[in-house]
């Protein structure tokens, strides 16, 4: 009898401990093993207000430290915080440059080399920890030339001598080059890359195997784009393109656009993505 007196008080007080600290054993206990995370990116910053509005359905959410692509400046800057006090975690995002702008191998080398340094000091300032993923956002899909391969190993190799991890985002989508070829971006970066190390955020938002915009809890893996070894998936674009999305037409809005289920303006038109944790990029202070 004296035993089970003990068992209750027991019991009592480890209840009284989580709801005194506002939360229940339930919400503490680790989610289990496969559980995916749902994340957001979009190119504007959606200001402050909208932050707690993405956190009840998002984990993680994109962050630019350069201008994003065809924008003049970068809306992102000095947001970190914010961030961090909606307890988000981060998909850290860089610019990365177009084919032509690579005109030989030396001087792809040397812009490789450049724009990782500005990427790493981009990030210290941003206050993000030196074992932080940064994603070089590679638009260009197919066979990469080989000077665009120099430069990634060279932005891959000078964010290391900073302190910092090197990913990539890439096409995850199977092109044809004719005469029964075909080349993924992805597989083309990692064949190419040597032995470095390199995080992969893969897009493919052709159903399937993309479900579309569908915002639900513990959303498909990123291993199901087609791409086994991606941290990220980004499995559906605002806008939807429409000769990709046949099949999950009915889950984008009218307008063809990805929006929060808290959004009910339509202010914030998203790309939708998973990670298998919560804080890819490690931009947090603290573990993932």
């Amino acid at each position: 009898m004296a035993i089970l007196v003990l068992f209750a008080l027991f019991a009592i007080s480890i209840f009284s401990f989580f709801a005194d600290a506002g939360t229940s054993p339930s919400s503490v206990v680790a989610p289990p093993a496969g559980f995916t995370y749902l994340g957001f990116d979009l190119n504007t910053y959606p200001g402050d207000a909208a932050l707690p509005v993405l956190r009840e359905t998002f984990s993680f959410g994109g962050y630019w430290l350069s201008a994003p692509p065809e924008a003049k400046q970068n809306t992102w800057v000095g947001k970190r915080r914010v961030m961090l006090s909606q307890k988000f975690g981060f998909l850290i995002l860089y610019n990365g440059p177009l084919s032509r702008e690579l005109k030989s191998s030396g001087q792809s080398g040397k812009k490789g080399t450049s724009e990782a340094a500005n990427a790493a000091a981009a990030a210290k300032k941003e206050g993000f920890p030196s074992h932080a993923i940064i994603f070089l956002d590679v638009e260009e899909g197919g066979r990469l030339p080989a000077n665009y391969h120099t430069y990634l190993r060279a932005w891959v190799d000078e964010l290391a001598r900073a302190g910092y991890r090197a990913g990539v985002y890439c096409s995850g989508m199977t092109v044809d080059e004719g005469n029964g070829v075909t080349i993924i971006t992805a597989d083309d970066i990692r064949n190419n890359i040597g032995r470095r190390d390199l995080a992969y955020f893969a897009f493919n938002d052709f159903c399937p195997p993309a479900p579309g915009c569908t915002v639900r809890q513990n959303p498909p893996p990123p291993s199901a784009s087609g791409i086994s070894y991606a941290a990220v998936w980004q499995f559906a674009q605002s806008p939807r393109r429409k000769d990709r999305t046949t099949h999950c037409a009915a889950t984008y809005d009218r307008d063809g656009n990805c929006y929060a289920p808290g959004d009910t303006t339509h202010a914030w038109f998203l790309d939708l993505n998973s990670a298998t944790a919560p804080d890819p990029s490690s931009g947090r202070d603290g573990a993932p």
